[in-house]
């Protein structure tokens, strides 16, 4: 089966952004990059952040794309953390999950094949108060093993 990336890449940003906005007011809107492995790739995108849905729990959906290995790889990731303030600091650490849409595009001088699944992903983070964060995310099923990302949430 063929499928029109440009179609599925328009159609997953607004679903992250019609998502979010409907989820609760924004907190936050943010952009992100780091390294993936399994794949290894260079990843980078944008996010939002929701107010609290439930105590300290709160909407995250972000939008990645990573480049390398032959691979251009899109992932549409709908997360929810719930965040654990640490006393007598500006950091708060949050963990979470939530499902995710990858497409990949593999290509070489060659050949040209695109493929899209669903998958999980598990994340970890530490983030300071004026918007600086890092996080470690798992992915299972389509979603890529591992990915490290740095970023900022504008507040």
């Amino acid at each position: 089966m063929r499928i029109n990336v440009k179609n599925l890449l328009v159609a997953a940003a607004a679903f992250v952004i019609l998502a979010s906005a409907t989820a609760m007011a924004q907190t936050g809107f943010g952009v992100r990059a780091g390294a993936t492995v399994d794949p290894d790739q260079f990843h980078f995108g944008a996010h939002y952040i929701t107010d609290d849905l439930l105590d300290r729990l709160h909407f995250r959906p972000n939008l990645e794309i990573g480049l390398g290995s032959n691979l251009t790889v899109v992932a549409a990731n709908f997360e929810f953390a719930y965040r654990v303030r640490v006393p007598d600091t500006a950091t708060s650490l949050y963990i979470g999950a939530g499902p995710a849409l990858n497409i990949a595009r593999f290509s070489n001088d060659n050949l040209s094949d695109t493929d899209s699944g669903g998958g999980f992903n598990i994340l970890f983070g530490l983030e300071h108060r004026k918007g600086l964060f890092g996080e470690l995310k798992v992915g299972t099923i389509d979603s890529p093993e591992l990915k490290f990302t740095v970023g900022y949430t504008f507040r």
